[in-house]
């Protein structure tokens, strides 16, 4: 990786990508003092913010999007930000400097940015096409999913990721009936674990969503638009729409002149650069080498907000690793699910509190290392109080704290306490 620092050269530093990391890597590059030129360039209209409302609050028509912006529109103009919106990079050429973009001349820049996200899976199954068959990752998508939401109609959710989850609640509180497809056996299995996964499934069948565990959908039918889904054992479940929410992959331009290492995203070292000179990346397409949980590529809002000023500083010479300890949160009907670190695999699940009443905090050991811990309506948001548990928790990951399971358990046990 080679060493760059930023300067004032006359040429820009671009950053591709006017998401969360896009929007704080420019607010960054100003407040740390660059002088030169910054160019956002995004393919969505509007200005950079945050996600997480889409299959939430606004979903629910409960809040606008204004308390999610990374800055108010008039910020850009009153630091010198130039935002190119609607604008498609078609390529990047790492050798000459410059990106190809489908409407405007080429651009050349001195360092960039590579922060274009993640893009939805496409869904391949019979009568995928079928009008009133929705994804949902921008605003525009959002606003086609609210369009059908009227209370008493049925909705298809395929897939109980984090996105089908909050959907299918949201939906569910509005009066839309909800069958949620899933392969697993129940929701968010891979991230949380059986016992976890088991907890939230009964929150969903609670509130009235009807679970297919280990089913997939293989055809869509309708004339004009579509009437049911097919599956592969339930068969026919009539709906008036659908919602796919089978993940992203990482949105990555293409590249000529230099290559730039890719594996599962774009590979950035612990300074968030590329394999190319004077070429970063950040947010959901990086692929990044954490000095903890080594190398991962994190799809949640508190990674793309802090990774993208990480990079900004590393563009301008800083050489302190991104070792965020990685937080996030799920806000499903009433309940708050959030998780600190990364487990990939785990030997041990220890808990503290009950999965019974869904109130827990729960511990993921490996080798007796903490590695991750999840809170279910309980702990406090790690990111806002230092006091709260799962904030205590987030500093024992960072620690690699061997504590005991009965320590972890006990809630007589301050878990500030066991933290050095």
């Amino acid at each position: 990786m080679k060493e760059t620092s930023a300067r004032d050269s006359g040429k820009p530093i671009v950053i591709v990508g006017a998401g969360t990391a896009g929007g704080n890597a420019a607010v960054a590059l100003r407040e740390e003092g660059f002088p030169g030129r910054v160019v956002l360039v995004g393919r969505e209209p509007g200005i950079p913010f945050g996600r997480p409302p889409l299959s939430k609050t606004y979903l629910r028509s409960e809040e606008d999007l204004s308390g999610w912006y990374v800055q108010p529109e008039s910020w850009y103009q009153d630091h010198d930000v130039e935002r190119l919106n609607g604008v498609e990079v078609t390529a990047v050429d790492a050798a000459a400097h410059t990106i190809v973009l489908d409407s405007r001349p080429e651009l050349e820049y001195q360092q960039l940015l590579i922060a274009t996200g993640g893009r939805n899976r496409r869904l391949e199954v019979p009568g995928a096409e079928l009008p009133g068959i929705h994804q949902l990752r921008t605003v525009a998508e959002c606003e086609a999913i609210k369009a059908e939401v009227v209370a008493g109609r049925r909705a298809v959710v395929m897939g109980m990721g984090f996105i089908g989850c909050e959907v299918a609640a949201s939906l569910t509180e509005l009066g839309v009936q909800v069958t949620a497809v899933l392969s697993g056996r129940a929701p968010l299995e891979k991230v949380l674990g059986e016992d976890m996964a088991a907890a939230i499934g009964a929150i969903h069948v609670g509130k009235g969503v009807e679970l297919l565990a280990g089913e997939h959908v293989v055809a869509f039918e309708g004339t004009e638009r579509v009437e049911a889904a097919l599956t592969r054992d339930r068969g026919r479940i009539e709906c008036d729409f659908a919602i796919a929410g089978i993940g992203i992959e990482p949105d990555a331009p293409t590249v000529t002149g230099l290559p730039i290492e890719q594996s599962d995203g774009v590979l950035v070292d612990q300074r968030c650069r590329t394999s190319a000179p004077d070429v970063y990346a950040a947010g959901d397409v990086a692929n990044h080498l954490h000095p903890l949980f080594g190398r991962v590529r994190v799809e949640h809002f508190n990674n793309a907000e802090k990774q993208g000023r990480a990079a900004a500083r590393s563009i301008l010479g800083s050489t302190a690793p991104y070792d965020y300890i990685h937080t996030f949160w799920s806000d499903q009907y009433e309940h708050k699910l959030e998780y600190a670190g990364h487990a990939a695999k785990w030997d041990q699940f220890v808990v503290r509190g009950s999965l019974e009443e869904r109130k827990l905090i729960g511990f993921y050991l490996l080798d007796g290392q903490l590695r991750a811990a999840v809170g279910l309506d309980r702990g406090g948001d790690p990111e806002l109080d230092e006091d709260m548990e799962m904030a205590a928790c987030a500093r024992l990951i960072g620690q690699r704290a061997r504590a005991s399971p009965s320590s972890l358990a006990d809630e007589n046990v301050d878990l500030w306490s066991l933290v050095d």
